[in-house]
């Protein structure tokens, strides 16, 4: 019997998932949350984590034998009984700017509107470009690019700011007119990584598909989020890759209105325990520096989520 993957509905989840299904032999099992049919507020639904509990819920009740997550919406708190087995070669990790007119950030007039839901972009935009009008947008890839260039003047954007991961994965990146440097514009903790879950035993069901270096570079950032116990409020951003045997590490924690900025980084041998050393030394360097006085810090959630739209609003 083959094995089934449980995912949430949406065009962008399906096309993750359906990855991991092909690696494994596996059968897709679509998940319906209350995140993605509510029109109430991620807030009032209890943050981003509404969209990880239907699928985990669905997991702990044997509905299915393996559950896909990007990684970057999980809360970096453990779920009892259940592990995260396997985390597959990470994509491109980088944010991408779909501008009008083919322009860059630079390129853009000023007081030009670009949207986004994050608050570390909109911590990064407002650094290095504090004279455009940030506009918060929720809703799927294609609804955001969507209001690019709109008729309509009060939906229209000049340009809005995506992870290259979920553009390439649907096959949106004709749509990008700058890709953004990691090292210049760091993102989310484990943008661009999947996490398969399961139950606390059937870690052999995945194993197979595990990519170490992945694994390593995205617990490290992730890491550092749990030594912060930082939120979906708080502007933070991790780079992290294996190089020559070392894994590295920078975090950078922001000031929401893009006015300060403290950073971190460090290295050291690959090994089992070096994504949680590192990301201990790298968070205890920045609360010694002052992250808790510069951003909010709130543990309930994951740093930055992917919150698509209610399915009956798109």
């Amino acid at each position: 019997m083959a094995l089934r993957i449980g995912t949430r509905a949406s065009a962008l989840a399906m096309t993750q998932a359906g990855t991991v299904a092909e690696m494994l032999g596996a059968d897709l099992v679509p998940i319906v949350s209350e995140g993605d049919t509510s029109t109430a507020s991620l807030a009032t639904l209890g943050g981003t984590g509404v969209f990880a509990k239907a699928l985990r819920d669905a997991l702990l009740r044997g509905d299915v034998d393996a559950v896909v997550h990007s990684f970057k919406d999980l809360p970096t708190a453990a779920e009892p009984g259940l592990v995260i087995a396997a985390v597959p070669p990470r994509v491109d990790a980088r944010d991408a700017l779909c501008a009008r007119d083919g322009m860059t950030l630079d390129e853009l007039p000023e007081g030009a509107r670009v949207g986004t839901g994050s608050p570390r972009r909109r911590a990064q935009l407002a650094m290095r470009r504090p004279d455009l009008d940030l506009v918060d947008i929720r809703g799927n890839i294609d609804t955001r690019l969507g209001r690019v260039g709109h008729e309509d003047p009060e939906r229209a954007l000049d340009a809005v700011i995506l992870a290259a991961a979920g553009l390439s994965r649907i096959g949106r990146l004709d749509a990008v007119t700058e890709m953004f440097d990691l090292d210049r514009w760091p993102t989310a903790p484990a943008q661009g990584a999947l996490a398969v879950e399961v139950r606390a035993g059937d870690e052999h069901l995945v194993r197979r598909i595990d990519h170490p270096e992945s694994r390593a570079a995205a617990d490290a950032e992730r890491g550092v989020l749990a030594r912060l116990e930082a939120g979906c409020a708080a502007p933070i951003a991790a780079m992290s890759f294996v190089d020559d045997g070392l894994l590295f590490l920078t975090a950078r924690v922001y000031r929401p209105d893009g006015g300060e900025m403290i950073d971190s980084s460090r290295a050291m041998p690959l090994d089992t325990d070096a994504p949680a050393e590192l990301a201990t030394l790298v968070g205890v360097d920045l609360i010694e520096r002052g992250a808790a006085r510069i951003a909010p810090l709130d543990p309930s959630t994951p740093a930055e989520a992917d919150t698509p739209s209610p399915r009956r609003n798109p």
